[in-house]
């Protein structure tokens, strides 16, 4: 028997924040970032997407899908590097026959080895056909191991978290908005997954996982969720940020704040940071972006964020950008 959903409205919220406002002095402003610089890293396909960065072993790591355009025809995933952000140089491609390898997810495995988490699409004349997730890892970045479907046909694994040895991640299953479900998985080696449980919410579809000190896991979801969860994790609030959010991802940073980024909707979609707490989502800065758009990752080193991004809002052509932004 599947528990009881808790689910916390814009309505609810704001009622909330008004009996905590009778007991305060004046709220905390909006914290305001501020855009230190954006650089086109990456434009050598006809469309670079999905980004994920990663800081390992003294040097960057971008990964992100090439293709002829957003969907229909056999991506590959790219692998850039960078010592510095400034200059960068392939470091590798991962490619799988008749497979659209897209929304790749860098990550450390516990056992110091890198993972590369990815969906893969089966096109038949163009259209879809089936998916299923899968992984590479690599001990050097350069040389990866042939990509192991995870789970069975249909699943969708959007990003990994790695927490004290164990790797936490959400499936979306069914194609399409209705109807879809998500489930939690756990894993330890990255290729066998434990069910954990359901996440209820409303056309759940991509999402990343956080935690925090107290070990409560943090969940940011497409289309508009957050949602909260205490050790095992099998039982979930819900709250709805009441405006939708793409290709979410997030970040605690160290002194509690947690800054999310993700495509904004509104009259043009943008790329945009927001600020978050486990109940609320706030936008804080623009990045220059539009059209296609979104797909951030997301690193706090040198006291900056590092973002890459991707988007075609300059003559039309979707390529990768690295934003620095001092929080």
């Amino acid at each position: 028997m599947r528990s009881p959903r808790k689910f916390i409205t814009p309505a609810v919220a704001v009622g909330l924040l008004a009996v905590a406002c009778c007991h305060a002095v004046a709220a905390e402003p909006a914290p305001k970032p501020t855009l230190v610089s954006v650089t086109k890293i990456w434009d050598k396909a006809p469309h670079c997407a999905f980004t994920d960065l990663l800081r390992w072993k003294k040097q960057w790591l971008c990964c992100f899908r090439e293709a002829k355009g957003h969907g229909g025809d056999n991506g590959i995933v790219r692998i850039i590097t960078s010592t510095d952000g400034s200059k960068w140089t392939s470091l590798a491609v991962i490619r799988q026959k008749g497979i659209d390898l897209r929304d790749p997810k860098l990550s450390m495995h516990p056992d110091g080895r890198l993972m590369l988490l990815m969906g893969g699409i089966v096109n038949l004349d163009g259209k879809y056909h089936t998916r299923s997730p899968r992984a590479s890892f690599s001990h050097d970045g350069h040389t990866w191991s042939l990509p192991k479907t995870l789970l069975s046909e249909d699943h969708w694994l959007w990003r990994i978290t790695w927490h004290k040895g164990t790797g936490w991640t959400v499936s979306k299953l069914n194609e399409g908005r209705k109807p879809r479900r998500g489930f939690l998985y756990k894993t330890k080696d990255g290729l066998k997954y434990d069910y954990v449980t359901e996440m209820e919410t409303e056309g759940i579809s991509e999402t990343t996982l956080r935690f925090l000190p107290d070990e409560t896991m943090v969940a940011l979801i497409r289309p508009r969720w957050i949602g909260l969860s205490k050790p095992p994790y099998r039982k979930w609030t819900y709250t709805d940020i009441g405006q939708g959010i793409g290709g979410p991802n997030f970040l605690l940073a160290p002194d509690g704040k947690m800054w999310a980024a993700g495509r904004k909707y509104g009259k043009a979609a943008k790329t945009s940071l927001a600020i978050m707490t486990g109940t609320t989502f706030q936008h804080v800065l623009e990045l220059p972006s539009g059209g296609d758009t979104s797909y951030p990752g997301m690193v706090l080193h040198d006291g900056l964020l590092w973002m890459t991004y991707y988007s075609s809002h300059e003559g039309g052509k979707t390529s990768i950008y690295l934003a620095k932004i001092k929080l």
